[in-house]
């Protein structure tokens, strides 16, 4: 068959034939919903916001605000508006079975095990600055990150004293050999209120596995994204970044829920029926 130019043209019919491919399939046109320029528009927000986010994270937080979609939609929206998934990291063995003080002792409820360890990173000037930060194993929750330029083993003191009143004592509290987590006035402190220490192995970091996992995820999706110009500004954008990861970051191990989430029911938007938010059912 040819067209009007002579060139040689194929039927649609034929085409499908050859590709195997019903012609219903061919012909069928796409049905975009309603609130797709909407959620499109949200999700790259999003993933711009959220810089380390995949969708499926991305999916926790548009249904924590009321969207009532799936992650394969989310996921198809991902790919279409070209957005970079984060790199995969290397498959790890999990903590309790590598044999370090994890398995030993493996947190089981809240204040159960708390964790704390330092971090340092620089403001713009050049000048460097120290971070302690304090996390609960079971309940993944950030208690608290203190900055400043220099912290001591009476600013350790300090910071777990007023935790203790407004948190509650922990169990056991778990810490590499650091100068300021080993001196004599700590330890003596916490075997006085009854808190029982756990010191890992010089040199090995990954039996401090739930602090050192939030540490890179501090560094990954703060401290490597922001230039801070003096201590002040780091003080406010750290602090704003630890409510934010306690809760509204979806945390996958915890279900994609954050740790200490804010206490409210999201209202479903327009886009769902009143029958759909009765059923829980997610748009497709």
């Amino acid at each position: 068959m040819r067209d009007t130019l002579g060139r040689d043209v194929v039927t649609e019919r034929r085409a499908c034939r050859v590709l195997m491919q019903a012609r219903n399939t061919q012909r069928r046109k796409a049905c975009v919903a309603d609130d797709e320029p909407q959620l499109v528009k949200r999700i790259v927000w999003m993933a711009s916001e959220y810089g380390r986010y995949g969708y499926r994270r991305i999916t926790a937080l548009l249904r924590a605000e009321g969207w009532w979609v799936n992650h394969k939609r989310v996921e198809r929206i991902w790919r279409q508006e070209g957005l970079k998934v984060p790199a995969k990291q290397p498959k790890r063995r999990r903590l309790w079975l590598g044999g370090g003080s994890c398995i030993r002792l493996r947190p089981t409820h809240r204040n159960h095990v708390w964790s704390y360890d330092f971090v340092m990173d620089r403001t713009a000037d050049g000048r460097a600055f120290r971070m302690l930060t304090i996390v609960d194993e079971f309940t993944r929750e950030c208690l608290a990150i203190d900055v400043s330029r220099k912290l001591t083993s009476e600013d350790v003191l300090e910071r777990l004293s007023d935790l203790f009143v407004r948190k509650g004592v922990p169990d056991h509290i778990r810490s590499d050999n650091g100068s300021e987590f080993t001196a004599k006035r700590v330890r003596e402190w916490l075997e006085r209120v009854g808190v029982k220490t756990l010191y890992i192995e010089p040199g090995s970091p990954w039996e401090n596995g739930y602090i050192e996992s939030f540490n890179g995820k501090l560094r990954d999706e703060l401290l490597a994204r922001e230039v801070f110009d003096t201590l002040l500004e780091a003080k406010v954008l750290i602090e704003r970044w630890r409510k934010a990861y306690n809760t509204v970051r979806p945390h996958s191990s915890l279900g994609y829920r954050p740790p200490a989430p804010e206490s409210r029911r999201p209202c479903p938007l327009a886009s769902a029926t009143p029958q759909q938010a009765d059923r829980g059912d997610p748009l497709a």
